[in-house]
């Protein structure tokens, strides 16, 4: 019987919340009573009618169920101690919790499931607007206890509702200097976050970054107004957060700190690195450049060597993490970059720390060959079958186009030997194509062959290869183009008298390999430009990475 019961009324009940249908809901609660229905668990976890239809954010439904119910029907909890007003938070359906609460304010204050406020329900499930309309009300602010608050600013850093986040911090000062579970303050936990940070599009994410920084803005003021013996350890313990962004990579984080507290430079890790060591070894430009910026001595910063007598040149010299190296496309590409970083850190290391040798007896040039010999022979490997590959292209264009250009379109006069469509634009047009299109074709085998029997030293990655890969691709695209506007007009000229549209659709699809090199081959053509050209220092590349 209860079987059927479920089957007959339950299901067909839960199918109507879900997708809103009051008609269908309205009948099958009218052939029995009503209010034992409403207020009964109509799924496996004791959901009420009104849970699940505040999970769907089905308004309309919801807003005729409480013309049914009183008040107290609306405290009814599921399985896990949720009530409706919860669904309702976790759906992020802000009128629906409005009419709710207007029917029952006390659902502000009920905790739910694991005893989670709906604010912090709100947070935990980064439903921003929900949060943040449910703070604004002075109950629920009230309502939380000091562990509350702790858990909920925490809770609102971790899933970026910095505005939140800032709201607490202004109404609760000590927040700045409390630690979660992990004894973490929250500068250490937005030392972690770099996306929190990164640059982003106008709009909503240009505002959520700006609300991160004046977080981190925010919680720096109060730090910075402890003694020097609180200030140490809000910074160093469990883990110097400092050296946790450098590492990480998070610029705007470490800039907004060394900003306003500028002696940070001078800190140094457990194994005697600066900041500066730590983007050196991590590769992030950006923080390297802050060596130029704050006006210290970079020279005197460069002399600082670790516990293993490694200075920044062999830090330079080291492979770093495969995830730091994969920004760049192509092996070759990603030992220019590496080449890139050694040259750019030797610039500011004494002549003397070039060619001095670690605790295991290496010099930074001996290790970076070392470190990177596999990355060497990749970039060979790449450089080599990338080459082959178009090479053999660039040779079926040069054979086509000098065979065309013996047989043209029309054909000669017989008695001046002259092409007959001589005079005509479009053979002029055929003309100039073909005769670029095999120059390019010719530059472009001569770029592939010459990679292919370069002698692949270090430093022919620098800059040699990157640069004859890139005029190899660029005068293979030009080749293919012409190759293409050829081939079109030699139809014009051949069949424009009979077939008109076959030659205006033949156009257009001789158009599409053209656009086809272009999606496929451009992200790396724009990859070695940018390699060999703009981010000739690391200074480019952290202007544009």
């Amino acid at each position: 019987e209860n079987r059927n019961v479920y089957l007959n009324i339950c299901v067909p009940l839960q199918k109507a919340a879900l997708k809103g249908n009051w008609p269908t809901a309205k009948h099958l609660l009218g052939n029995e009573d009503p209010r034992s229905i409403l207020c009964a668990g109509i799924a496996k976890g004791y959901e009420t009618l009104l849970h699940l239809a505040a999970g769907a954010r089905q308004t309309g439904f919801v807003e005729e169920l409480l013309k049914l119910m009183k008040p107290e029907d609306l405290t009814l909890q599921d399985r896990n101690g949720n009530t409706a007003f919860c669904f309702a938070v976790a759906a992020g359906s802000i009128h629906i919790a409005k009419i709710m609460l207007k029917k029952n304010e006390r659902l502000l204050t009920m905790r739910g499931g694991e005893n989670m406020t709906p604010l912090y329900m709100a947070a935990v499930l980064a439903q921003r607007d929900m949060a943040l309309y449910l703070y604004d009300d002075a109950k629920a602010k009230d309502n939380l206890t000091p562990e509350d608050q702790n858990a909920l600013f925490f809770t609102c850093i971790s899933t970026d509702l910095h505005d939140l986040a800032l709201k607490l911090l202004e109404d609760h000062s000590g927040l700045a200097v409390a630690r979660d579970g992990n004894y973490e303050t929250a500068l250490h936990v937005l030392a972690r976050k770099p996306s929190a940070f990164a640059s982003r599009n106008q709009g909503l994410l240009t505002r959520l970054m700006h609300s991160a920084l004046q977080l981190v803005k925010s919680l720096w003021e109060a730090i910075l107004k402890r003694d020097d013996s609180e200030f140490t350890d809000l910074i160093r313990k469990p883990s110097h957060l400092l050296f946790d962004a450098a590492e990480l990579g998070n610029f705007e984080f470490l800039a907004e700190l060394i900003c306003s507290y500028p002696d940070l430079v001078h800190e140094l890790d457990d194994n005697n690195r600066s900041i500066f060591h730590i983007a050196v070894l991590h590769r992030h430009a950006n923080i390297f450049n802050l060596i130029y910026e704050i006006g210290f001595t970079k020279e005197l910063m460069a002399t600082f060597k670790d516990h293993d007598q490694n200075n920044m040149l062999h830090l330079a010299a080291k492979s770093p993490h495969p995830s730091r190296v994969s920004i760049v496309s192509g092996a070759a590409l990603q030992m220019h970059r590496e080449l890139l970083w050694f040259k750019e850190v030797e610039k500011i290391v004494q002549p003397t720390f070039r060619e001095m040798k670690n605790s295991e007896g290496k010099t930074p040039r001996e290790l970076f060959s070392i470190e990177h010999s596999s990355l060497l022979r990749s970039g060979e490997l790449w450089m080599k079958n990338t080459a082959e590959s178009c090479m053999l292209v660039a040779t079926l264009i040069a054979t086509i186009m000098f065979a065309a250009a013996f047989s043209v379109p029309g054909g000669n006069d017989n008695n001046k030997g002259i092409p007959i469509h001589l005079r005509e634009t479009l053979f002029q047009v055929f003309a100039m194509s073909d005769v670029m299109a095999l120059s390019s074709s010719s530059i472009s085998i001569l770029m592939f062959l010459s990679i292919l029997t370069s002698r692949y030293a270090e430093t022919d990655f620098l800059k040699s290869l990157p640069l004859k890969l890139m005029i190899g691709l660029s005068a293979l695209f030009i080749s293919i183009i012409n190759m293409m506007v050829a081939f079109s007009t030699t139809f014009f000229l051949a069949y424009h008298d009979r077939l008109n549209w076959v030659t205006t659709v033949t156009t257009v699809l001789a158009a599409v390999p053209v656009t086809l090199f272009v999606l496929l081959q451009y992200p790396l053509l724009n990859d070695i430009f940018y390699s060999t050209y703009h981010a000739r220092t690391i200074t480019r590349i952290a202007l544009t990475r």
